[in-house]
């Protein structure tokens, strides 16, 4: 029983830091989102922004960025991530370590050498026109595929072999093999690897900056400006709305994950 106390009791300093730094902050959000810069309860916020052209039309853009920042990752990185979940590189350590090694280096300094790339091939050359859309997207998807290959590579590790080569000895086709074996197979890397990549593109604040050129605004550039004063006086809770609006994404994409996840292990159980 004593030992079972003293367990508890290790756990204390955990919940004070999720109370500290993750409880506290979501309530003080909630309150500024809706009060108003006097600090009474206001619904002002919400029709504000619902009717403004503008943070709608930015959000519509951050959701198209977002999109396809994770179509394009994912079709770039899946069959990169099935060559090295290969046997053969899989005994070749530095060929992985590529691949994972931009992660290490600071996302900042990341994006300016991306900037620095594009102006060297004339992406970003401000004669004829200045392809500001190109080179965010291609500053996403160079900072984000990563974050495609590693929950991808790491589901591809654990596939069941046996089920491939089974379909292949029932004559299913390559292609069949592909979408009716690996692509459930790696369906869990699939998922965790999108939301890697589409909740922080929406939210983009550092690579639409500096790639942008202040021609592309995302919601996460948006709800920057708004904090540094573009609110006016209402700022703080302007801004602090716009950002439950993006935790709401987030808590609804964690809640679709689950249910998935919920429904995928039912059916292979049902299987068995």
């Amino acid at each position: 029983m004593q030992f079972r106390l003293q367990r508890k009791f290790l756990s204390i300093p955990y919940v004070l830091f999720l109370i500290v730094f993750v409880v506290l902050p979501l309530l003080i959000i909630v309150y500024y989102s809706f009060t108003d810069a006097s600090g009474q309860f206001s619904l002002g916020n919400v029709t504000t922004f619902f009717t403004d052209p503008n943070k709608i039309n930015v959000l519509a853009t951050s959701f198209v960025f977002a999109i396809g920042n994770t179509v394009l990752t994912l079709l770039i990185g899946y069959p990169l991530a099935m060559i090295l979940a290969n046997k053969k590189m899989v005994k070749n350590p530095l060929i992985v370590l590529l691949f994972v090694m931009p992660m290490w280096i600071n996302f900042v300094i990341r994006t300016w050498a991306t900037k620095d790339l594009l102006f060297w091939l004339g992406v970003t050359q401000p004669n004829p026109l200045p392809n500001f859309e190109l080179a965010v997207m291609i500053g996403l998807v160079y900072n984000f595929l990563p974050f495609v290959i590693l929950p991808l590579y790491t589901t591809m590790l654990k596939m069941d072999k046996s089920q491939i080569e089974a379909a292949q000895d029932l004559g299913a086709t390559p292609v069949q093999t592909f979408f009716k074996v690996i692509i459930p197979m790696t369906m869990p890397g699939i998922i965790s690897a999108s939301l890697m990549v589409f909740m922080p593109t929406l939210s983009s604040q550092v690579i639409p900056n500096i790639l942008g050129g202040g021609k592309v605004v995302l919601f996460g550039v948006e709800i920057y400006n708004t904090f540094l004063g573009a609110g006016g006086d209402n700022k703080f809770n302007y801004g602090s709305f716009m950002s439950l609006i993006m935790l709401v994404f987030v808590g609804t994409s964690i809640i679709l994950t689950q249910r998935y996840a919920v429904k995928e292990d039912t059916g292979r159980k049902s299987l068995w």
